[in-house]
This record gives structure tokens, C-alpha cells and sequence, in this order.
């Protein structure tokens, strides 16, 4: 069987990918043939390669809120990502093609309605975007990690799977995930922000780290931008809270397990948090990220609800955050609440209900 997988920007449109191919590949019989197609600058071109994904680029640009000629330009950008994606899919012949959102979807699903090959569309967050919503009318299936999602999306076609995991949450318990991180009986909180990280929620923490340390080990990760920097207010630190600081760049395979470790969590909310935080059951302070629209706020709004999350605007970071985050950790009835709150959202068999799809759309 040949797939094609398209979609990024954000590791919470790559991983879900991955892992689908993962289920698919156990599903099958025979060997599954597999080409990734994205943006060489972007984020899932280094996925790709770190999971051993052949990759293939194309171009994609993002077309709301830009000026008229930009909108030209991005659109033009586009239909040269079409060709492009058009000459893989004629090469590859996949059987079909599986596209997660983001912009950089489009090319790639509108070469695989051009080329009548089967497209599935899964929607990783709660709203869907524009490229989720044009490919939505072409789509063969579309899969949604919550049915929250479904009203906005031709019904008869859509179901709601779940959001596929990372094999890597199967193989893990509390105890190996801690002795990974060298914690020690101590609360531990896991600050993260999709693959770039938050200058935002860094800065917050920066800004009194010693007290947050007091409290508890803090597992870090920075985004590339910020790591030098906090790496240095690590060093600086006196040597008994310096061992409680984890400061890491990136932390790919490995934050699974720092989900698991952890006992709450601070992050923004995108797509990820809906499956991951759940199957580790994560707790969290999830800080939307404002330029992202109602996605974001939407994902923190499903967790919210459920118990599992305590939701902040990015406008009150610097003074609700560490309160809040505090308040949490030091009230074990209420951690321990959130915490089976969120284990009660976790769904395990989302990439293999999404590997069956596929399975029965093929050509």
C-alpha cells in the first residue's frame, strides 16, 4: 500500500500523521510505502527526517488577513505547490492520500482531487481552519478528535476518531518517566509551547523561577529561540535549586515521557493538548495562543470544561500565571481532580480507527 501524508506547521498536525502510518503499517499485511509532503523551512521536514519519513517539498503559503498583493502572491504560491504535489502523486501513485490541516494540506489535497485519488481529512483541532474547510468538500472521509466538530463539516461524511497517538504513550509508565528526568519525590511541572516555544509564557517563568522552584522541578522546554538564555538562568541559579530546572530546546520522542513525569502542566493549547495531555493524565494551565484565532481557545474550552485545565489569556500571563500555577500544585485534592479529568478524555485507538479509514477509502 502507497500513502501520502500532508500537513504542518505545528507539531499537533505532524504527529498525528506519523502516528496513523504507525497503526497503518500494524494493520497491514504487506509493506506500506510512505512519502511525507510539506514545506522544506518548515517544522515538519525536521519531524519527518527525525522519524525516518521520506519527504518530499513543496511550497504553500497562507492566504486570510494579508494585503491584496500578498494574497496574490500567496495565492500563486499555492498553485505552483499544486504542481508540485501533482508530480509526487503521479510518481508515487499512492493508494491515498491523508492530509491534517495547516495551509501547507492544501497543495497536497487539492493534487489528490485533481488526480481522483482518495483524500481522508483528519481535523486535529475543535474549530476547523480554511484548509480543513475548502478540503472538507473533496474529502472521501473526514476524521475529528472531538464531536464537538462535526456540526461544521458535511455530516454524513465526518467522524469523530480522536486524536491519534504516538506509539510511544503505550510503552511508558510514571515511574520509568520520572527516573528519565532524574525527579525525585517533589511535584514536578512541565512548561512547554508547541515546537517553537512562547517568549510569552518563558519570560513568566524566567521571572521567578527561583520561587517556582521552591515548589517543585520544573521540566522546561524552551523552543530554539529562547534555550541559550535560560540555559544561563539555569547556571546562575544556586546549586540546590539549579538541579530542579530541566531546560531543554526540543524535546521530540522524549515529551511523551516528560507528560507522563509531570503532575501539571503549563502550555499553549494547540491540537496536541486534546490527545496527549489526556493520555498522560496531564492537568494543565493553557494559555491560548492569541494569534490563533478561536483554534486554540476552542481546544482549552473542551479541556476546561471537563475539568482538566485551568484557561488564561496571554494578556495576564505575567500576573495570573504563577499564582494560579501555584495555587494548583500546593491543592492535592484539586491536582489529583484534574488529573482523572483528563485521564477520563484520553482515547487510545484513534490512529488505528484512522489506519482502518484508510484502509477501506484505498483505490
Amino acid at each position: 500500500m502507497r500513502l501520502v501524508i500532508g500537513g504542518g506547521g505545528s507539531g499537533g498536525h505532524i504527529f498525528p500523521g506519523l502516528a496513523v502510518a504507525g497503526a497503518l503499517r500494524s494493520l497491514l499485511r504487506e509493506e506500506l510505502e510512505l512519502v511525507y509532503l510539506g514545506r522544506v523551512a518548515g517544522v515538519e521536514a525536521a519531524i519527518a527526517a527525525d522519524a525516518g519519513v521520506p519527504f518530499a517539498a513543496i511550497s504553500a503559503r497562507a492566504l486570510r488577513g494579508r494585503h491584496v498583493f500578498s494574497q496574490v502572491w500567496s495565492a500563486l504560491v499555492l498553485a505552483y505547490g499544486v504542481a508540485q504535489a501533482l508530480l509526487v502523486l503521479r510518481r508515487f501513485r499512492p493508494d491515498v492520500v491523508f492530509v491534517t490541516g495547516g495551509y501547507v494540506s492544501i497543495p497536497v489535497g487539492v493534487a489528490a482531487w485533481l488526480l481522483q485519488c482518495p483524500l481522508v481529512v483528519f481535523l486535529p483541532d475543535i474549530e476547523p481552519g480554511w484548509a480543513v474547510r475548502v478540503l472538507a468538500r473533496v474529502a472521501t472521509t473526514i476524521c475529528v478528535t472531538h464531536s464537538a466538530s462535526i456540526d461544521a463539516l458535511p455530516v454524513r461524511k465526518t467522524v469523530a476518531t480522536g486524536y491519534p497517538l504516538r506509539a510511544v504513550f503505550r510503552e511508558l509508565d510514571r515511574p520509568m518517566a520520572r527516573a528519565r528526568f532524574q525527579l525525585n519525590g517533589s511535584p514536578t511541572l512541565l512548561v512547554t509551547a508547541a515546537v517553537q516555544g512562547s517568549r510569552t509564557i518563558n519570560d513568566a517563568i524566567s521571572a521567578q523561577l527561583d520561587k517556582v522552584l521552591e515548589a517543585a522541578h520544573v521540566i522546561h522546554v524552551t523552543g530554539p529561540r529562547d534555550e541559550a538564555r535560560l540555559r544561563a538562568r539555569r547556571d546562575a541559579l544556586p546549586a540546590t535549586l539549579r538541579t530542579r530546572y530541566h531546560v531543554f530546546g526540543y524535546l521530540g520522542d522524549d515529551l511523551p515521557a516528560a507528560m507522563v513525569a509531570a503532575d501539571l502542566a503549563i502550555a499553549r493549547s494547540g491540537a496536541s493538548v486534546l490527545g496527549e495531555f489526556p493520555a498522560a493524565g496531564l492537568p494543565a494551565v493553557l494559555v491560548p495562543l492569541p494569534e490563533a484565532g478561536a483554534h486554540q481557545r476552542r481546544n482549552a474550552a473542551i479541556l476546561e470544561d471537563a475539568g482538566a485545565a485551568i484557561v488564561l489569556d496571554d494578556a495576564n500571563v505575567a500576573t495570573e500565571l504563577l499564582p494560579t500555577t501555584l495555587s494548583i500544585l500546593q491543592d492535592e485534592e484539586r491536582l489529583t481532580a484534574m488529573r482523572q479529568a483528563a485521564h477520563d478524555r484520553a482515547r487510545s485507538d484513534a490512529a488505528e480507527r484512522i489506519a482502518e479509514l484508510l484502509w477501506e477509502a484505498r483505490r
